[in-house]
């Protein structure tokens, strides 16, 4: 066991804004489990590159460990794979890696075809491999879920719960339960460790989150009151203070110094509130901090005048003369949320281009209504560049109702005015989601859409599809996301 020590760390990147971290300290065991998690754009990745020592900063980290990094990378993808592990691990144990491929189901023969041959679960297995061959050092395991199909991420989900001493980024909720003792959590305003899976992280963070809305509901209206009781006072102050003076028609003798010390006392009562007052106003703004804002996204989607939208019979289809998929059948109906579900590279993708018009080799009956109006969410971020309001103007979409929609998904305005080049991994996908939300359309078509995107915004987009109910074709690894979302499911 040895502990690695965050003290008083703030770092930001030249020309950035603001510091993506400030004067955060924490502790970690190199023995934990670790899972990382927070919203999109807040240094995660940041974090682990400061671990690696590939950034100045300002405090201090000290760690009696070595830290490796995944996904490693592979210069000459053309290279066999044998060759490609030997370059990253020069002195690796051959019975060592047969063990660790064996524990990730993979066979022997991967070993000896060129690496970029691999499909994208045989590589991410294959390099995990070689990460737990690295002895004496804690792991930095950023996303290694993505573009992982659901049983390849049950199978690496099993194989890291079996080992420890790794920080692991991910945001599948189930894939974390699977295989992590403590989280390390990057909030608003704070970092902060707790002990368990990421199920009860969120479920002490919602406890959290109700005490602080609660709170802060209470402490309003105890200001409001004490403010009125001020005004109150002062008011009552101000007259008792004028009755010293007499009026003219009084013939009376005014006992002024009853009057005065009436008045002080008032004064005082109304500086016990004002304090009061403050005191509250002091409770209330530690709340709502890391309260993480989760508003209600929308989506507006056209009628359309026949429930059939979709419909395809016996579907096969070929790149190059090789079959991809063959006898897809399945019709799409208004209201349906149906998931394509299967293992990577059985042609999932390829039927969804398919739908949307493009220019693709097929066999069998598929039949899509006339001007039907299709809204898509791609996979491939790697287009995005220049800034937000070009991007708007360019696919003809309303640039306000487009910003409002990110600010929901936890966009900062300082990040309306930067080349989307930029962006996070998870930033890109939220760009496409939102254009996809603002384009009124009969069928939306997502594929993979939460590669990248953290669990808050994941539980917002849920939200949306279970509250406006719009017919969407989707392929989603998540498997806790596509259990609540789809009504209907096509098997390949």
């Amino acid at each position: 066991m040895s502990l690695i020590n965050v003290t008083n760390l703030t770092f930001g990147y030249d020309g950035s804004y603001d510091n993506i971290f400030e004067n955060v300290s924490f502790q970690l065991d190199s023995d934990w489990k670790l899972g990382f998690t927070g919203r999109n754009g807040r240094g995660k990745t940041t974090f682990l590159n400061l671990l690696l020592g590939k950034y100045e900063y300002k405090g201090n980290i000290s760690a009696n460990v070595d830290f490796e990094y995944f996904p490693f990378k592979v210069e000459n993808k053309e290279n066999i794979t044998l060759d490609v592990i030997g370059d990253i691990l020069p002195n690796y144990i051959h019975w060592k890696l047969m063990r660790e491929l064996s524990l990730l189901e993979v066979s022997e023969d991967v070993l000896y075809r060129p690496f970029h041959l691999l499909s994208n679960g045989e590589q991410t297995k294959v390099m995990l491999a070689v990460l737990f061959l690295k002895e004496n050092s804690f792991l930095l395991i950023d996303e290694p879920t993505n573009h992982l199909d659901i049983k390849a991420r049950k199978i690496v989900g099993d194989y890291l719960n079996t080992k420890k001493g790794f920080i692991l980024v991910s945001h599948d909720r189930n894939f974390l339960d699977n295989c992590v003792d403590h989280i390390l959590s990057i909030n608003k305003t704070n970092i902060e460790v707790q002990k368990g899976n990421f199920s009860s992280w969120l479920e002490n963070k919602k406890r959290q989150d109700d005490f602080e809305i609660a709170e802060n509901a209470k402490l309003k209206k105890d200001i409001s009151r004490l403010s009125k009781s001020i005004r109150q006072t002062d008011t009552w102050s101000g007259k008792v203070e004028k009755t010293k003076h007499g009026t003219k028609n009084s013939g009376s003798k005014v006992d002024k110094g009853y009057i005065g010390h009436k008045s002080a006392k008032m004064m005082k009562r109304s500086k016990t509130i004002e304090k009061r007052q403050q005191s509250a106003f002091d409770k209330k703004s530690g709340l709502l901090k890391n309260v993480e804002n989760s508003e209600k996204l929308k989506i507006s989607q056209l009628p359309y005048h026949k429930d059939r939208l979709v419909e395809l019979n016996d579907v096969s289809i070929f790149y190059d003369n090789t079959m991809i998929c063959k006898n897809v059948s399945f019709t799409i109906e208004q209201g349906d949320r149906l998931v394509l579900a299967g293992r990577n590279g059985c042609g999932k993708s390829s039927i969804m281009k398919l739908i949307c018009g493009e220019n693709i080799k097929y066999t069998g009956n598929f039949i899509k209504e006339s001007q039907l109006k299709i809204s898509y969410v791609s996979q491939d971020t790697s287009n995005l560049q220049g800034n937000l309001t070009d991007y708007a103007r360019k696919n003809d979409i309303d640039e306000s109702l487009f910003k409002a929609i990110l600010r929901k998904l936890d966009f900062s305005r300082t990040e309306f005015e930067k080349d989307m080049s930029t962006f996070s991994g998870g930033q890109k996908k939220k760009v496409l989601i939102a254009k996809s939300l603002c384009e009124k359309a009969h069928l939306y078509i997502w594929d993979e859409p939460l590669n990248f995107i953290d669990v808050i915004s994941r539980m917002q987009i849920e939200e949306l599809l279970l509250s406006y109910s719009p017919t969407i074709l989707f392929v989603e690894h998540d498997s806790e996301f596509s259990k609540n979302i789809a009504t209907k499911t096509f098997e390949f």
